[in-house]
């Protein structure tokens, strides 16, 4: 068995992979280590590159992924063919340095099941900053995430915290939301965060929301109660305002008329329905798509070092 594992998913970073892998070489020289790389059906040549490294050093494996399913299912992918006993979870662009893998190996000798890299400046556009923060603060609501600490997608985690990740049959897997579901043991060290060496971030706006929604959906009811409060607290107004103008018309203080303020009522109310109905509905489907067990994600073929 490694001791460090370090799992990868690589999308459009064809120009990368070379310098990424002679740094988590030189980074973990002194330790035994192995280093999987997961090619997330994408459109360059990254997995042509993944397949020369990976025949270079013998600590290098390739998967190749049929379709592309996106970074947290490439992540599952790659924990599910890990056999470290501490497993490294990081970006192929290099803003996150191999050569800061030994602080959270350290870090977590203490005692820790998680640690993550907490980048206190953060070399990324402004939304992205914006969309952690969001994301940090829903998940502490829908996850239990601990305040203060930050979901860097840089990170060390126990093997055996990995093994009981894998086992949950989640078909819309989050990976800091599996964290979540399996240990609070969790903490954090500062870590700087680089520039990204080559081309531009991959991870778009749609798919910021992707995850957010991920994150929503996947691993609490937390929607389904949010729209029990608003559909609970629409009708108890409707309710009084109901009674209010009633009163007012039995007393001769107005008279009931209001033709544009009852289709307004109408068209709020409706679309509380509408948005209800496609909570639950959103629900429905993942349970549907789970029942059946569709496949979580296809692996095409895999490349160097597997052991067994």
């Amino acid at each position: 068995m490694k001791e460090i594992s370090v799992v990868i998913p690589v999308y459009k970073s064809e120009k990368c992979i070379p310098e990424l892998t002679k740094q988590i070489s030189d980074a973990l020289k002194d330790f035994s280590w192995e280093l999987i790389l997961v090619n997330d059906c994408s459109p360059d040549n990254s997995w042509t590159e993944i397949k020369k490294v990976a025949a270079e050093n013998n600590n290098i494996t390739g998967i190749n992924l049929r379709k592309n399913g996106g970074q947290d299912l490439a992540i599952l992918a790659g924990l599910n063919h890990a056999h470290g006993k501490w497993i490294i979870i990081m970006d192929d662009d290099l803003q996150h340095s191999p050569y800061d893998i030994p602080k959270l190996y350290t870090q977590a000798q203490k005692g820790f099941d998680v640690v993550y890299a907490d980048f206190k400046q953060k070399k990324q556009k402004l939304w992205k900053n914006l969309g952690s923060w969001l994301n940090g603060k829903v998940s502490e609501i829908t996850l239990g995430k601990p305040k203060g600490i930050y979901l860097s997608p840089f990170k060390i985690i126990s093997g055996s915290v990995v093994k009981e990740m894998c086992k949950l049959n989640n078909l819309f897997p989050y990976i800091d939301g599996l964290i979540f579901q399996v240990t609070k043991n969790i903490t954090q060290i500062n870590i700087e965060h680089h520039k990204r060496e080559y081309g531009k971030s991959n991870f778009t706006l749609l798919k910021s929301m992707q995850v957010f929604f991920r994150m929503m959906f996947g691993f609490s009811t937390f929607p389904l109660n949010f729209a029990t409060y608003i559909g609970f607290f629409s009708s108890t107004m409707g309710f009084v305002l109901a009674i209010y103008f009633l009163v007012k018309f039995l007393l001769g203080l107005e008279p009931l008329t209001g033709w544009t303020s009852l289709i307004m009522v109408i068209l709020i109310l409706g679309g509380l329905i509408l948005l209800a109905l496609g909570i639950i509905g959103k629900y429905i489907g993942q349970m549907y798509l789970t029942i059946n067990n569709s496949p979580k994600y296809i692996v095409k073929e895999t490349v160097g070092y597997e052991e067994s």
